[in-house]
């Protein structure tokens, strides 16, 4: 049975919608984690080091994206939920327009600014090559997975959640085999896990343009527009609060590979990644879970429909609160199994990793929280508040913590920045929660 954004949601009903999402953003997160095991396995420890450390530039612009997703979904959803159709299916087409032309832009700067960006960062001899070779095949597909992560958002709010599961599984297998046919089978080493990945994105990028492009079931089609100055600058400052959040990852993963290769070396900055790599799985649930919940939020919110609002918000805390203690439960119990599958090979790498993703991991407990309630301001078109959230919890909260902390606790300080960040960011979302309840009527 379709469900609708205009329904009534139980528990029972909210996660049949959301799963598809959560599942698609899980898919996606294998990207980078299928890269890292067939590198660490079968290319060695420099080139997987080099993919630890382009990698976080790469998701920094591909944050553009998830900024004209959110953002542009919260419109596109609230105008449905005002009777407007049409309208909101001109704004979605100017916005994909708009997302692929900035995506080509960035494209070609990346390109071009690699190998110095890759120096900066400290890449040199063998390392620096691979960054290289690595960062320039991925900038070339860089306008797909921009799209693709556009296209993400926007499938829930055609009310075809299931859609964005399928082509993300389909980018993903893509990317899986072309791994191990480039890699094991072809033996082009870091070239050939850049080329698959970069295929990957292709498919997850191309299928939904085909599918918005015809005539379909869901409430979206791509067709003629014109130019909305106000919507795409409204959908910049709404959506900016997810591309800090995507962008301040990609600088945190900077700084904590500074201090890692202060503390630890090389062997640091791979423990990292594996962590990094784990990590996307866990914090994919919850961001899969704010973009499968955003349009019911920006729905009801244009329809004036407050009981709806409030029931969302109440359920949504429950859930990410709840979430968060499996999350921690599941990631003690196989901490050594999941780094096993990186750091078999290295005993003194995988001591190190285990003892800091026990650590790091404890983070998980707040986390959703302070993602879905980033999200929920968005949705209500609260670009500033969910910019706060987003800012505060990444940029002032961990970048300080990652900063001070190490210097106190040496290389636990690094592990348990994100446990000290996501406390504090709790405290914050629930201040903001708690001051716009009367405004917002949820």
């Amino acid at each position: 049975m379709r469900i609708q954004l205009s329904d009534h949601f139980t528990y029972r009903r909210l996660l049949r919608f959301v799963i598809s999402p959560i599942l698609m953003m899980v898919c996606t997160s294998m990207y980078s984690i299928v890269d890292g095991i067939f590198v660490s396995n079968f290319v060695g420890k420099t080139p997987f080091a080099s993919v630890n450390l382009i990698m976080p530039i790469m998701m920094g612009v591909a944050c553009i994206g998830f900024m004209f997703g959110t953002g542009g979904s919260a419109i596109v959803a609230k105008t449905l939920g005002e009777g407007k159709p049409e309208q909101a299916n001109r704004y979605f087409s100017m916005l994909i327009m708009a997302t692929a032309v900035l995506g080509l832009c960035f494209s070609c700067l990346g390109f071009l600014l690699i190998r110095r960006v890759s120096m900066v960062l400290g890449a040199e001899g063998e390392l620096l090559e691979n960054c290289v070779i690595y960062g320039r095949i991925l900038f070339a597909a860089e306008p797909f997975f921009i799209l693709q992560n556009t296209f993400q958002n926007f499938f829930a709010t055609a009310e075809k959640p299931g859609m964005s599961l399928k082509v993300s599984l389909a980018a993903g297998l893509t990317n899986f085999a072309l791994d191990f046919l480039f890699i094991v089978v072809f033996h082009w080493g870091i070239a050939g896990a850049a080329l698959a990945t970069a295929l990957g994105q292709v498919v997850g990028a191309v299928l939904p343009l085909i599918y918005f492009s015809r005539k379909n079931t869901s409430l979206l089609k791509l067709g003629k527009t014109r130019f909305y100055g106000w919507v795409l600058r409204k959908t910049c400052t709404n959506g900016s609060s997810e591309m800090v959040t995507n962008l301040a990852m990609s600088i945190m993963n900077i700084l904590y590979n500074f201090q890692l290769m202060r503390l630890a070396g090389e062997n640091g900055v791979a423990a990292y990644g594996i962590i990094m790599y784990v990590n996307f799985v866990f914090t994919s649930v919850f961001l899969g879970y704010a973009i499968g919940s955003a349009p019911i939020t920006s729905y009801n919110y244009g329809a004036a429909n407050y009981l709806e609002l409030r029931n969302m918000r109440r359920k949504s805390l429950a859930l990410m609160g709840g979430g968060g203690v499996v999350m921690v439960f599941l990631a003690q119990t196989f901490a050594v199994p999941l780094v096993m599958i990186f750091a078999s090979y290295d005993a003194e790498l995988f001591a190190m990793t285990c003892h800091g993703f026990r650590l790091y991991s404890i983070a998980f407990m707040m986390m959703g929280i302070s993602i879905w309630a980033s999200s929920f301001f968005t949705a209500l078109e609260n670009g500033l508040i969910s910019a706060a959230i987003a800012f505060l919890r990444t940029i002032v909260f961990e970048c300080g913590c990652i900063l001070v902390l190490p210097y106190f606790l040496g290389l636990n300080g690094v592990w348990l920045s994100i446990v000290v960040a996501e406390s504090m960011s709790v405290i914050l979302s629930g201040t903001f929660l708690a001051a716009k309840k009367g405004k917002y009527h949820y």
